[in-house]
């Protein structure tokens, strides 16, 4: 079976989710081969179907208001370059105050990285954000730099490590293998979901959209309540597609200023404080208007301050709501805090890339693979809902992760080499 093939049985396979019409497929033209990226998955695989399946929801968004049917392409080398595409993005023609210059670092005063414990296992200590290093030296009580960090791993389990620093909040994970997932709860309870989930949560009449749109979203309203990186990239995809698109943050949280430089293209950026109770008042306002909401904080967080879907479908009836997680919403794990990386080490695949090129411990994917296709598809995801909403009426959300995305990624098959 040729790479292009298994592409397009990966889109009908998410296309199902939508319970549209199939005939609609026949717009797709999935072009291209892997290997496009070095990866023991098949990243090619899944960013053109990712991609293709969120393009083709717009085409048909695009036919529903203007009665004109559009045809879709994707080359799978075009698609990987979107999977990376904060990587180059370039300010003047400078990285350096980008994405691309981020990641682990050879500073020494940085705590972002792996790292061998007493057992000779492996942690992963996500520490990008100010806040997140701050934490990890106050728990361990120990100089600012790797090599303390390092000294103070040494006489822990990688197992005690990460449980010590995910209690205090902190995004750390153990490394894991595919078997050890496989029967962790977790892992299991991530195993029993879906891709993604699309539901009708409430009643409410069908809206309308404008007359005259020029382009497939236009006239569409998005509040988007998320950090890194699928959820802004679900935000960016709406507006690209001509949806409305505010992008509010926290002016206390820590961001990464290569990815806002990527993922705000096509927004407006705002800051609003939900704990703030003026501001508060000011964000039930904006929902009120509001067709979508994205909120990529963890499952609880935003509905603790009177925000869940089921909040948000009484404010505005006829909203659709999306929610992003790390580990889902189900399993013992579904409120911990969790980036792609940190995912690809707990669920084996940063092992195998690690067996694939015969080093010890992790290698983790060519790219944020687990974000980008998990914004891709809440972006697939929001406008299904739209048109149901359209359609049939009620408010509606929909749920996804990037652990779901993960499981998925292993399901599409392995290359045979990494080239």
């Amino acid at each position: 079976m040729n790479n292009t093939t298994e592409s397009q049985l990966a889109l009908e396979k998410i296309w199902a989710i939508s319970d549209m019409d199939d005939s609609l497929l026949q717009r797709a033209r999935l072009t291209g081969l892997e290997p496009v990226l070095p990866s023991v998955y098949k990243t090619g695989v899944a960013a053109q179907s990712t991609i293709a399946a969120s393009a083709l929801a717009a085409s048909e968004m695009w036919r529903f208001r203007t009665g004109r049917s559009q045809d879709v392409s994707v080359d799978m080398k075009h698609a990987a370059i979107g999977f990376r595409s904060e990587r180059y993005t370039q300010i003047n023609g400078d990285t350096s105050k980008t994405f691309a210059s981020s990641g682990v670092s050879d500073d020494p005063s940085e705590v972002h990285g792996f790292y061998k414990c007493g057992d000779g296992g492996w942690l992963q200590i996500h520490g990008n954000y100010p806040a997140h290093k701050l934490g990890v030296i106050e728990a361990f009580r120990c100089e600012p730099t790797k090599k303390a960090v390092q000294d103070t791993l040494s006489k822990m389990t990688s197992l005690e490590a990460e449980t010590y620093l995910t209690g205090r909040a902190l995004p750390a994970a153990m490394m894991r293998t595919l078997d050890e997932w496989s029967v962790h709860p977790q892992g299991v309870a991530v195993s029993s979901l879906p891709l993604m989930e699309i539901e009708k949560i409430g009643e409410a009449d069908p809206l309308n959209f404008s007359d005259n749109p020029k382009r497939p979203l236009e006239g569409i309203k998005v509040l988007e309540l998320t950090k890194v990186l699928a959820g802004p990239l679900m935000g960016r995809t709406l507006g690209e597609h001509g949806a409305n698109v505010l992008w509010l943050n926290a002016p206390h949280l820590d961001v990464i200023d290569g990815l806002i430089m990527d993922m705000s293209k096509g927004k407006y950026p705002a800051h609003l404080d939900l704990d703030d109770r003026k501001d508060k008042v000011t964000f039930t306002e904006l929902s009120k208007s509001a067709d979508v909401f994205i909120q990529g904080y963890r499952p609880g967080s935003i509905a603790s301050k009177g925000f869940s879907p089921y909040d948000m479908a009484e404010i505005r009836p006829g909203i659709v709501c999306v929610e992003i997680s790390a580990f889902s919403h189900e399993g013992p794990w579904s409120s911990r805090r969790g980036f792609d990386s940190i995912v690809q080490t707990v669920s084996g695949i940063g092992r195998e890339g690690g067996i694939a090129k015969d080093q010890e411990g992790m290698v983790h994917l060519p790219c944020q693979a687990l974000d980008h296709a998990t914004g891709y598809l809440g972006a697939f995801g929001a406008m299904v809902a739209l048109l149901k909403q359209r359609r049939e009426g009620g408010s509606w959300r929909v749920r996804l992760s990037l652990a779901q995305t993960g499981h998925w990624l292993k399901s599409l098959g392995r290359m045979n080499e990494i080239t």
